[in-house]
């Protein structure tokens, strides 16, 4: 070995090499030289190059024995961030997942990361204080200002301009003439822990029962599942607030899940309540600088209870000693953008992996979960009555049958006559229908053209509101014309069935003395807006409700006695295999909302099928016979959680690329007698966004490990390339 050779061998010895996973979409990790004096472990968040950009990344491992011919090709990492490191649970959860789902690892740290921006010390924030007499040139907006700041306190730059209603420039033109001074804001300071014996409740027989199961599963601290099964209005919150009071107690985190956390205010109050002050939020509608500061908190162990959408199981808790997982059947929890996951499954793995508690409460359990109560692997806690001694609502299904609406209208005769009956009564009435807009469909009655989508397989709704046809599938949308396009006749195009703008239009004819509001997720502008209009429901200021599901999860409208369900039967003839679990979960959720205060609630389902097994459980307030029917069907036929179902969709930019490669693959699937490789099939959507779509559905036996399997078979198939795309979801939710 010559010299030359000897000295490149000796450095590359000396040379600590780490492998570093980066939060973009690819599965490996990559190797750097650590710089001479700088301390680093699996964990260190840290910034590296990647190509032409600098990014934020996770030393993953130590690379004991680097490639030596690597040596000199090894770039160094560039800065190690103050933030402290994320922990082993933490890591040992992106890898689990990432191979369940076959996720690339990148993606699922990119959560964990809070999208990978704006992490290490939060920037300084500059303030303004006047300090010097006013200028010779007094504006408007510059006396406008000195007003706001003449109490000689230090306030933000940005909170100043937006108080006196002034632009930036202004501030630094009296900060130039020595008016103002600019200074660094404190920090902010960390909000109080919620305080377990603030206002402690009165707990009924019943709830005192599960109160103490509750306690004791958040004092003991192993891996254990509950799930808080309660009838709506049982008072399965304040049930699960004394397992965080408990953990509050011993120093440590929790986590509470829920389905849609922009919603939840009435929630974030309740909380308040009981424990003094509210919990951390994290969810997408937060502002980066409070992302970051909520970031921050958490991994510091400063965040004593957590509240938050699915993304926030990802996040690198200092110390988490328990999750709740609110309303755990909600198809919410399904992430199907990125990383394919099912949140309430992948936190049941995080507890699994952290050694600690969870609990998942529904009113409805999903089957999966109910399954496993029954078979004694999860802990079943109920609460079988309502709190206060309120009746469950009465249900009567109206045969539309036998009492169809006029035409043209979809309240039939018997509906309207109650709804009339509740506002003489002064209470209110709630219209359910999961259907946003004012109508499914438009079409010319002089030609019979319907409006469908430019680029996907759907009819264009029609949003009156808004003036508007849309695509519920991508968001494509155009003005709704005069002229029938195929055509050219003038006002011939009529709305086909309703939506819940439709239904309001038909509520305001036929009670014109009411007041009305919907409730529908294309109408939020913001979660403030969202919250005002829940708050004005609450304190009685509307009559009628109309609303999609949105209305159907976790709010408490004391006046609330009557729920009419104007199409019961929406959702039960899609072919998907969970339509009547979900079709009784929703009604059972959204009937729930009655009679939780005050009188006794009803509920009325309008619908064409009252034989169906559905209607009869729900009339019959038989959840059992729901259950019982529902875990054998599944059972008979294989399908979760008997057996596994993996998704494929092969999508391109044109038919036959699409199918081609459909063919293709499924060809080459792996022989096992214990899975089914069903298709490939158009799928039911079969266009979105321009994109044709094939589906290939995976079905095995429940002790299969068809994560490995599908890895397998891909790793052997013919490779994507040009606009061809395969998405993989195991544990599918959807299948359209």
């Amino acid at each position: 070995m010559d010299h030359a050779t000897r000295q490149t061998s000796l450095s590359a010895s000396l040379t600590r090499v780490v492998d570093v996973l980066v939060p973009v979409a690819l599965n490996q990790n990559y190797s750097y030289r650590v710089p001479r004096g700088m301390e680093l472990k699996p964990g260190d968040v840290v910034c590296v190059p990647l190509g032409p950009r600098e990014v934020v990344a996770v030393v993953w491992a130590e690379n004991a024995n680097p490639d030596p011919r690597l040596h000199n090709r090894l770039k160094d990492v560039g800065e190690k961030l103050d933030v402290p490191p994320l922990k082993e649970e933490l890591r040992n959860l992106v890898d689990w997942v990432a191979n369940y789902t076959l996720s690339a690892r990148g993606m699922v740290l990119r959560m964990a990361l809070r999208m990978g921006e704006n992490l290490g010390p939060e920037r300084m924030r500059l303030g303004v204080r006047l300090v010097g007499e006013p200028p010779r040139r007094l504006t408007p907006a510059r006396r406008r200002l000195i007003e706001v700041l003449s109490d000689g306190l230090l306030h933000g730059k940005s909170d100043a301009a937006r108080e006196a209603g002034v632009s930036a420039g202004v501030i630094d033109g009296l900060v130039d003439e020595g008016t103002l001074v600019t200074e660094a804001m404190p920090p902010p300071l960390a909000p109080p822990a919620p305080d377990p014996a603030f206002a402690q409740p009165e707990f009924s027989h019943q709830q005192r029962a599960a109160v103490d199961m509750m306690r004791a599963l958040a004092a003991n601290g192993t891996f254990h599942v509950a799930l808080l099964d309660g009838v709506t209005g049982s008072g399965k919150t304040e049930v699960y607030f004394e397992a965080i009071a408990e953990v509050v107690r011993r120093g440590r985190q929790s986590l509470i899940l829920m389905p849609e956390i922009a919603l939840t205010g009435q929630f974030l109050d309740r909380f308040a309540q009981r424990f003094g002050v509210r919990p951390l939020e994290w969810h997408s509608e937060l502002t980066p600088r409070t992302r970051q500061r909520n970031w921050a908190a958490i991994s510091a162990g400063e965040a004593p209870v957590v509240v938050g959408a699915r993304s926030a199981l990802f996040l690198p808790y200092a110390d988490l000693g328990l999750i709740i997982v609110d309303e755990e059947h909600d198809q919410a929890y399904k992430q199907d953008d990125g990383a394919h996951y099912h949140a309430r499954d992948m936190a049941v793995v995080r507890a699994h992996i952290a050694k600690i508690p969870i609990v998942l409460a529904s009113a409805t359990p999903s089957v999966e979960t109910e399954v496993n109560a029954r078979k004694g692997r999860y802990q079943r806690v109920a609460l079988a009555s309502r709190f206060g001694g309120q009746h469950m609502p009465h249900i009567e299904a109206i045969d539309l049958r036998r009492a169809p609406p006029p035409r043209g209208r979809f309240i039939s005769p018997p509906l309207a006559e109650q709804i009339r009956f509740a506002i003489e009564r002064r209470e209110q009435a709630l219209l359910f229908l999961n259907r946003r807009g004012y109508a499914p469909l438009t079409l010319c009655r002089a030609c019979g053209h319907r409006f469908a989508c430019t680029i996907c397989d759907a009819w264009l709704v029609d949003h009156r509101f808004r003036q508007r046809l849309v695509c519920h599938h991508c968001g494509f949308s155009m003005p709704r014309p005069n002229i029938c396009p195929h055509c050219q006749a003038e006002e011939s195009l009529v709305a086909v069935g309703p939506g819940v703008e439709r239904l309001q239009e038909e509520a305001a004819s036929l009670f014109p003395e009411a007041r009305t509001m919907v409730l529908s997720s294309d109408l939020i502008t913001s979660i403030e807006t969202m919250r005002s209009e829940l708050n004005e429901i609450a304190e009685g200021r509307v009559d009628v409700i109309i609303g999609t599901q949105l209305v159907a999860k976790g709010h408490n409208f004391p006046r609330l006695n009557l729920v009419g369900v104007v199409d019961a039967d929406l959702g039960l003839g899609n072919g998907d295999p969970r339509a009547a679990e979900r079709t009784f979960q929703l009604l059972n959720q959204v009937i729930g909302r009655a009679g939780r205060d005050q009188g006794r609630g009803v509920g009325y389902l309008q619908t064409h099928q009252p034989e169906h097994p559905v209607m009869k459980a729900l009339v019959a307030s038989d959840r059992e016979a729901f259950y019982a029917s529902e875990i054998e069907s599944r059972e008979r036929t294989g399908y979760p959680p008997f057996g596994r179902l993996a998704s494929l969709i092969i999508s391109a930019g044109d038919r036959p690329t699409a199918e081609g490669f459909a063919r293709r693959l499924a060809a080459v699937a792996p022989i096992d007698q214990r899975i089914q490789v069903l298709g490939p099939a158009e799928a039911p959507l079969a266009v979105i966004k321009g994109r044709y779509r094939f589906r290939i559905l995976v079905k095995s036996l429940r002790n299969v490990d068809l994560s490995e399997y599908l890895r397998c078979w891909l790793a052997a198939g013919p490779k994507t390339k040009g606009n061809l795309k395969l998405e993989v979801d195991v544990d599918p939710q959807s299948f359209l």
